[in-house]
C-alpha cells in the first residue's frame, strides 16, 4: 500500500463524549484504552493498557524497555500526583571512567546509554496507587497484538522504512524487520518475542521485569556490549511519588513533574511570558513568535544547567519559578532583536516518545508518556526478549561540577514531560507534546494556543509550531509550513536563526494529544495531532 504523503490539509474535528475518552498516537492503542474504560477500569488502568499497545504498535517510540513519568489527577480529592518511572545509571558506571576512555559524551548506541528501565515499575505503581485492575487485566490488548499481528499505520510505516538499514547494523532486531525489510503501510506484522515478555510480566508483575529470564537477557546482552549493568542495578531499581511542580498562566494551573524531567523549562517560559500580552498579538506574527521563542531560549539556558536528579544535587526550583526571577529573565528580552544565546540565570539570592491522555466518566484523568529517548532507544534489543533498551542515559553529562554529571545510581536528565492543568481545583485539560526537547515547547504553544487565543483542542493542536531544534539556547529556529512567509523572513531580519520546514521533515514538531473537561456538565472534549496516526476515543 502506499504510503501518505505528509499532506496535512485534511480536517479534523475535535471529539466530544462524556463517559470516557483516550488520545493517542495509535488508533488501536486509544481503543484499547476505552476498552479498559467500558469495562471499569478508570484513567489510570486505561492509561496503562493504551501505553502497552503503543509498546507494540510504535515500537521506536516506546516500550517496557524505556522510562515513564504520569500526572494523575483525582476527581475525588481533587490533587494532583506525580509518578517518576525513570530508572537510573549502573551502579559501576561513572564519568571519570569514560573520560579515561576519550569519551566526551556518551554516545546514543552504546551500552553506556542504557539506563535501568522505570517503565514496568512504573505501570505497576501507577495501577497499585491509582487504578482498580491489574497489570493481566490491562495487558491483554498489547499481548494480543504482539502475538497475533497488528497492521501498521501509515506514518509510523514511514518512520520504520527511514530506519530500515540502523536496524539491520543493530544486535537481535530480527523480529522488527518482518522478511529482512521494514513493514509497509498496512502489513500485519507479529512480535511474538515481545508478546512473550509481555505475558510473563502479564503473569508475574513487575518482578518478571526485573528478575528471571528478562533481567537475566539484558544483563546478558549489555554485558556483551561492554556495558556495566548488574542484576543488582535491575532488582533494585523504584519508582518515586513526586510534589508535582506548578504555575499559574493567566488563571489557570499548570502541572508538571519535578526535575529530572525538564517540565519545569514550560512552567519557565509561561512565566516570563505572562508579562507580555500575547493575546493581543496575531499568533503568527513575527512579534508574538519572538517573544514565546526568547521566553523558551532563556527557560532552556537554566533548564539545561540545573535539570537532574534532585536527590543527588539540589535544583532551586522554587526560586526558578518565582515571579521575581520571571522578572528579571523577562528585563533580558528585546522586543524587536533576538538576544545572543543567552546564559543560564543566578536564581539564588547572592528527548522519540509517546504521550498519551486519558480522563474517565468520573474526571479523573491521567496524562502519561512513555519512552525510549531517540528512535529505537539505544538500538539494542534483550537476546530473545523483543525488548529494545532506552538510550536515555546519553543525557548525562561528562564535565566536572555539572549537576546533571553522570554517577552511579543516578538518574539523567529526563526530556519526558506529561502535562495538566486546573482552573481552581477542577480539571481543565490533560495534556502532552512528545518529541524531546519540543515537549517543553510545545506544552507552552499549545497552552498559550487554549489560554490566551481561547482555541479547542484540535485547533490547538492543527495550529503549525516553531521548535529550538535542539533544547538549547542558542538552537536554530525551525518553523513549520504554514506559519506566514513574511513572519519568517521578519524573524531572520531580526536575527533568529530561521530554518523553514516542511514535509517528512515536520516531525520535529512532536505530536500532542489534548483532553479538556467541562466541570460543570462533565462533557469531555479531546484532539489529536495531525501530524501522526492518532485517534481520540471516546463513548
Amino acid at each position: 500500500m502506499k504510503l501518505m504523503s505528509f499532506d496535512f490539509r485534511s480536517r479534523r474535528s475535535m471529539v466530544v463524549g462524556r463517559r470516557g475518552m483516550v488520545a493517542s498516537s495509535n488508533p488501536l492503542a486509544s481503543q484499547a484504552g476505552l476498552r479498559v474504560l467500558r469495562e471499569g477500569g478508570n484513567a489510570a488502568d486505561a492509561a496503562i493498557a493504551t501505553a502497552a499497545v503503543l509498546n507494540v504498535t510504535e515500537p521506536a517510540s516506546t516500550g517496557i524497555g524505556g522510562d515513564c513519568f504520569a500526572l494523575f489527577y483525582d476527581a475525588r480529592t481533587r490533587q494532583v500526583t506525580a509518578l517518576n518511572g525513570s530508572g537510573r545509571a549502573p551502579a559501576a558506571l561513572n564519568a571519570d571512567m569514560l573520560l579515561e576512555q576519550g569519551m566526551t559524551a556518551i554516545p546514543e548506541t552504546s551500552a553506556h546509554a542504557v539506563s535501568v528501565p522505570g517503565a514496568v515499575a512504573g505501570w505497576e505503581d501507577l495501577l497499585a496507587r491509582h487504578g482498580r485492575m491489574t497489570l493481566a487485566d490491562v495487558l491483554q490488548d498489547a499481548i494480543t497484538y504482539a502475538r497475533d499481528g497488528f497492521p501498521v499505520h501509515p506514518v509510523f510505516a514511514a518512520a520504520w522504512a527511514r530506519t530500515q538499514e540502523f536496524l539491520r547494523q543493530r544486535p537481535h532486531t530480527e523480529d522488527y524487520l518482518p522478511g529482512g525489510s521494514a513493514p509497509e503501510a498496512g502489513q500485519l506484522v507479529r512480535l511474538p518475542q515481545l508478546a512473550e515478555s509481555l505475558q510473563a510480566i502479564a503473569d508475574g508483575g513487575a518482578k518478571a521485569f526485573y528478575t528471571g529470564p528478562i533481567a537475566d537477557a539484558i544483563v546478558t546482552t549489555l554485558q556483551e556490549l561492554g556495558g556495566l549493568m548488574t542484576h543488582d542495578d535491575l532488582k533494585e531499581h523504584r519508582s518515586t511519588w513526586d510534589e508535582p511542580i506548578s504555575t499559574c498562566y493567566r488563571g489557570v494551573t499548570v502541572y508538571e513533574c519535578p526535575p529530572n524531567g525538564q517540565g519545569i523549562a514550560a512552567l519557565q517560559a509561561m512565566n516570563i511570558a505572562s508579562g507580555f500580552d500575547l493575546s493581543a498579538l496575531p499568533w503568527d506574527s513575527p512579534e508574538r513568535i519572538h517573544l514565546m521563542v526568547e521566553a523558551m531560549r532563556l527557560a532552556f539556558a537554566d533548564a539545561r544547567r540545573y535539570v537532574c536528579d534532585m536527590t543527588t544535587t539540589p535544583v532551586p526550583v522554587l526560586e526558578l519559578l518565582s515571579d521575581s526571577y520571571a522578572a528579571q529573565r523577562r528585563a533580558l528580552i528585546s522586543p524587536t532583536k533576538a538576544m545572543q544565546p543567552p546564559g543560564y540565570g543566578m536564581p539564588l539570592a547572592g528527548s522519540d516518545t509517546v504521550y498519551l491522555s486519558v480522563v474517565d466518566g468520573e474526571g479523573n484523568a491521567c496524562s502519561f508518556i512513555n519512552s525510549l529517548y531517540t528512535g529505537w532507544g539505544s538500538g539494542i534489543v534483550a537476546r530473545g526478549t523483543g525488548i529494545f533498551l532506552q538510550s536515555r542515559a546519553a543525557l548525562f553529562e561528562l564535565e566536572p561540577g555539572h549537576p546533571n554529571r553522570l554517577e552511579p545510581r543516578k538518574r539523567p536528565y529526563h526530556t519526558i514531560i506529561p502535562g495538566l492543568a486546573l482552573r481552581g481545583d477542577e480539571l481543565y485539560s490533560c495534556f502532552g507534546v512528545m518529541g524531546g526537547f519540543m515537549q517543553p515547547q510545545g506544552h507552552f504553544q499549545v497552552i498559550s494556543a487554549m489560554v490566551d487565543d481561547d482555541l479547542n483542542p484540535q485547533e490547538a493542536l492543527n495550529r503549525p509550531r516553531w521548535c529550538l531544534e535542539t533544547g538549547e539556547a542558542g538552537s536554530r529556529l525551525a518553523l513549520e509550513e504554514g506559519i506566514p512567509v513574511a513572519t519568517m523572513a521578519r524573524l531572520a531580519e531580526m536575527g533568529h536563526d530561521v530554518r523553514p520546514v516542511s514535509g517528512i521533515s515536520r516531525g520535529i514538531f512532536g505530536d500532542g494529544q489534548i483532553i479538556n473537561r467541562d466541570p460543570e456538565t462533565g462533557v469531555l472534549f479531546g484532539g489529536s495531532d495531525p501530524r501522526k496516526d492518532g485517534l481520540v476515543a471516546a463513548y
